[in-house]
């Protein structure tokens, strides 16, 4: 990507300097268009064609610094273009273009800040959840690596407005960013909050005094590293079989088990209907441990009575196949 941004550029310059050269030409010498171009592309080859008109002493300059300039663009493109064909770099190019091409189009997505040994997993959950994502990072050899493993990258740094839009900020579901400084991860937040106030931000804090700072600046929530880790050691130590229990609910388990949470949708048949009235246990096989509700607490274990609206998300833990059961039931095509 990198490599085919700078080619452009430089046909860029070369063209701006074609017609630079044409209206200077046509300035100076009193000649039609035509000429001038003719006058410009032989001054910037140096082929020493006889000129088109009599040199005036300032067309003279003009055409001093056309070939200084054309020297120079017309140098330095030939040497880019060379190192591209030599280091096999054209494959890279048309890759990397092929990718930015398919984040543009990307909608509802997840965008994950910096490749670290933590993204890598939150890489291979959202591939189990068959959700669509992006990474941002700013090692060139990192992007690289990923797009060989056909894993959609981008080339930039996530603490930069025009990056965080090239990955299409304003149309993604979801950004998380675990990069091992806070300071790059209190700044992305900080710039994809403001860039998409409705995006959900997940951070993680390597440093305690970094977690109040990351929930400021805009992160819908927060992880320490440190809180985590010490908890769990405890735990283990103290509550092996409920650290067991929980490697089923987060997946860490050998048993093949979701927690899941599906949303009502406005067309399901479960709407205005109580708990007991919805049947979902005889329906799917599953249990129903939580419901939020828009505006309201989790409520966990709820009764039988509560009425089940639009929106609200139920959560759940079972087999796939039957979890694919009740959010067809609920209309919720996740």
């Amino acid at each position: 990507m990198y490599e085919f941004h700078k080619l452009r550029k430089v046909l860029v310059a070369f063209l701006l300097l074609l017609l630079v050269g044409t209206l200077g030409y046509t300035f100076f010498l009193k000649i039609s268009l035509l000429k001038a171009f003719y006058m410009t592309v032989i001054t910037i080859s140096t082929v020493g064609y006889k000129e088109v008109s009599n040199m005036t002493p300032e067309a003279i300059v003009f055409t001093i610094i056309i070939i200084f300039l054309g020297l120079g663009i017309v140098g330095y493109a030939l040497t880019s273009l060379a190192m591209v064909f030599v280091e096999g770099h054209v494959h890279k190019i048309w890759r990397g273009h092929l990718m930015e091409n398919r984040i543009k189009k990307m909608e509802g997505h997840y965008i994950i800040c910096g490749y670290e040994v933590i993204s890598e997993e939150i890489r291979k959950e959202l591939e189990i959840e068959k959700l669509e994502y992006v990474f941002i990072e700013d090692d060139m050899e990192t992007v690289q690596e990923l797009l060989e493993r056909k894993i959609c990258a981008f080339h930039g740094s996530s603490t930069q407005e025009k990056d965080l839009l090239a990955v299409g900020i304003k149309q993604a579901r979801g950004l998380v960013t675990a990069m091992s400084e806070d300071v790059d991860n209190i700044v992305t937040v900080l710039t994809a909050r403001d860039l998409n106030p409705d995006i959900h931000i997940v951070s993680l804090a390597n440093e305690a005094q970094s977690e109040e700072k990351l929930k400021r600046v805009g992160a819908d929530a927060v992880l320490s590293t440190s809180k985590i880790s010490g908890r769990r050691l405890a735990a283990l130590l103290t509550k092996p079989h409920v650290i067991s229990f929980l490697d089923v609910l987060t997946k860490m388990g050998d048993i093949e088990i979701d927690l899941e949470e599906v949303t009502i949708g406005p067309k399901s048949e479960l709407v205005d209907k109580s708990l007991a009235e919805a049947q979902i246990p005889a329906k799917t096989g599953l249990v129903v441990f939580a419901i939020k509700k828009e505006g309201r607490y989790l409520e966990l274990n709820p009764s039988g009575n509560l009425i089940l609206g639009v929106g609200d998300v139920l959560l759940i833990l079972g087999r796939e196949t039957k979890i694919k059961k009740l959010r067809s039931l609920a209309q919720d095509f996740r």
